[in-house]
């Protein structure tokens, strides 16, 4: 078949050139124009036959797309060698993307093409198991200690708590009863201790002793409690009533009647004081009023030996010998939470300082686990088998920690961090059940009970500065003495 363009040619030319019928004189010229013509025609058969585009700068174009695999990076998604790498070179994006690795993960870290696994067997996406590191090791630093600017702190050491107490008090006739509480702490730094019929005042920072009251033969202590000023104190009597004393004067103020049976739990809330009776009731009395209360929740099935007002004063928490555990409002005269989990009675009861609604709880000799409660949203959070008796529970106010006391069978101390009830210290001393508990106005100090007849002091959290600093009362403290 002809070729088109050499036609087309041919046609073009023709007027111009006659080939018929030509003088001769003319015959030179046309011999140059058909030289011309076949130069032409030579030229456009060299287009049509070479490659046209032959400078390697540019890229060839066609109809259909096929893509160019050489500058993909498919190693980074662990596919087979075959659709990756070419023998014998190596661009500048693969050295780019090994630098990178090693900045990003470490220069140990091996390359994905370096795997055995069968492609059949591969995902282009799938889940690594990471081995666990520090924080700064993904830094694109790494552990460069030369680099400047960047600083990795250490870590931080265990904090350590004092296996001894430094100081111990004699306290004859401090009773042997799960059901009592009779040590109490105030913010004015003076501790108040039932022991018998009396009530004592040690001054921690004098440490002067100031007998307070004696009930008499036939009616003994069975708690006492600060209000929050420090300067009245509550007593809880054998006969069911109660007394406020001004502790500055050494001089009763009133005495409130309400219960039929002793009074082994009390609880201040602002003037409002709060009281739990073997006779199951809890009366709630204002002391600004005559009257001896102005309310009585009732829904324990037997003796109240445990209440705590939460922090904001707006919730009251009760532990019974009922094995209860109930929650009430300032307004309520029925629990408006109750948790029935524990198998003995719950005396120890704490609130959180660092967090509204949290609740601890501590089972007796049956039970012997400490429970966490979200009063917020009715749940319990968590439960810890201490292995013993739970007689007492505070929350540290300077970190999130706490310490509990213990009877059956090891009568220990135990502080633990909080939320992970990891254990920081076991402090034992004490030959009886630890029953009583009460914590410094610092935070820093608490002083435990038993009926032993000791009260033992005991340095366990730190202050809220610095971890180092001695509390006014440890250095000031020491030895041993009788607080009668």
């Amino acid at each position: 078949m002809d070729d088109p363009i050499l036609s087309n040619q041919r046609i073009k030319s023709a007027p111009a050139t006659p080939r018929l019928n030509l003088p001769s004189s003319t015959m030179s010229d046309s011999s140059l124009h058909l030289q011309n013509i076949t130069s032409r025609t030579m030229h456009i058969n060299r287009l049509l036959n070479s490659n046209y585009n032959s400078s390697p700068s540019r890229t060839v174009y066609s109809d259909r797309f096929i893509p160019s695999r050489s500058g993909s990076n498919f190693g980074l998604f662990d596919i087979s060698n075959s659709l990756t790498s070419v023998e014998g070179k190596e661009d500048g994006s693969g050295s780019y993307h090994r630098l990178l690795r090693a900045a990003l993960f470490g220069p140990d870290t091996p390359d994905k093409k370096d795997s055995l696994t069968p492609p059949s067997c591969r995902n282009i996406f799938r889940y690594k198991t990471e081995t666990k590191r520090a924080l700064h090791s993904l830094s694109p630093f790494g552990l460069d200690e030369s680099v400047s600017g960047i600083s990795h702190s250490p870590v931080k050491a265990p904090r350590k708590v004092p296996m001894s107490p430094y100081k111990v008090l004699d306290a004859p006739a401090l009773q042997d009863d799960f059901y009592l509480n009779l040590v109490d702490w105030s913010s004015n730094n003076v501790l108040a201790v039932g022991l018998g019929n009396c009530v004592y005042l040690w001054n921690a920072c004098s440490s002067k002793v100031t007998k307070l009251c004696d009930l008499g033969i036939d009616v003994s202590v069975c708690s006492v409690g600060w209000a929050q000023r420090g300067t009245h104190l509550a007593v809880g009597t054998s006969s069911g009533k109660v007394q406020i004393w001004d502790a500055s004067r050494c001089q009763r103020v009133r005495t409130m009647e309400g219960h039929r049976l002793r009074v082994g739990a009390l609880a201040w809330s602002s003037s409002l004081l709060s009281s739990g009776s073997r006779d199951k009731s809890i009366l709630q009395r204002d002391v600004r009023v005559q009257d001896d209360f102005a309310s009585k929740l009732s829904g324990h099935k037997s003796e109240v030996c445990g209440l705590k007002w939460s922090y904001d004063n707006r919730e009251l928490a009760s532990g019974g010998n009922d094995n209860k555990l109930f929650v009430w409002n300032q307004h309520s005269t029925q629990p408006v939470l109750k948790y029935c989990d524990h198998t003995a009675a719950v005396k120890a009861i704490t609130w959180s300082p660092h967090l509204n609604g949290l609740l601890a709880s501590g089972g007796g000799t049956a039970d012997r686990c400490i429970r966490f409660w979200n009063t917020t949203t009715n749940t319990q959070l968590s439960c810890v088998d201490t292995g013993s008796q739970v007689c007492n529970l505070v929350w540290s106010k300077n970190v999130n920690e706490l310490v509990s006391t213990h009877g059956y069978s090891q009568n220990q101390i135990i502080v633990w961090r909080y939320p992970t009830m990891s254990k920081l210290a076991t402090l034992t001393g004490h030959t009886y059940r630890v029953l009583y508990l009460a914590i410094s106005p610092d935070g820093q100090t608490i002083v435990t009970g038993a009926g032993d007849e000791t009260l033992r002091f005991w340095n366990v959290f730190p202050s809220p500065k610095s971890q180092n600093t001695e509390s006014e009362i440890g250095a000031s403290s020491l030895g041993r003495t009788t607080i009668r």
